[in-house]
């Protein structure tokens, strides 16, 4: 994604996991009141349509960093981690061995609902995704300390938890859908 904007560069933000989202959203305003195209009214149609650029960019950016899954799926997609269809984006086999049965049990549950055993498949799936959670975070908070030589192998730990994370939700999602049934 290298013509891709850079939303930390237009906020003037270090690149980052966690951010101070009041100073985020502070950023936006601001940039939102500069940038509205109803101030660039008198301007000439080159402003104008740059100044609905630039609001337009400040948007973007904005809905993008204010979520902390949008920005880890921006931040690792400016760093190229994830390419659709890429053979990079599978998941670890041991993770997979790890959801195996969490896979069966729904499948059971597809064929013959049963809400104690949907509840049980749920607080697995909520085990799983906090215990995943809590490793990341040290890796997260650390993110923008790290000197430029050490960030690669961070964010290949970042990349495999947010496949990881996406698959949980996958799995989140049809455990909800057998709720539902029952």
């Amino acid at each position: 994604m290298p013509d891709a904007p850079n939303y930390f560069a237009f906020y003037g933000l270090p690149e980052a996991f966690l951010l101070d989202e009041g100073a985020l959203k502070k950023k936006y305003y601001q940039l939102s009141r500069e940038l509205h195209p109803d101030f660039h009214a008198q301007a000439t149609p080159a402003e104008q349509a740059e100044a609905l650029r630039l609001s337009t960019l400040n948007t973007d950016a904005y809905r993008t960093l204010a979520d902390p899954d949008a920005r880890m799926a921006y931040l690792l997609g400016q760093h190229g981690l994830l390419e659709e269809g890429s053979a990079q984006n599978q998941l670890p086999p041991d993770f997979l061995m790890e959801v195996m049965e969490l896979n069966e049990q729904l499948m059971e549950l597809e064929m013959e609902p049963d809400a104690t055993a949907t509840a049980q498949v749920a607080a697995d799936v909520t085990a799983l995704a906090d215990t995943l959670d809590a490793g990341i975070q040290p890796v997260l908070a650390g993110y923008a300390q790290l000197p430029p030589d050490h960030r690669p192998a961070a964010l290949a730990q970042i990349k495999t938890y947010y496949l990881k994370k996406r698959y949980l939700l996958r799995l989140r999602q049809q455990v909800a859908t057998f709720a539902a049934r029952s």
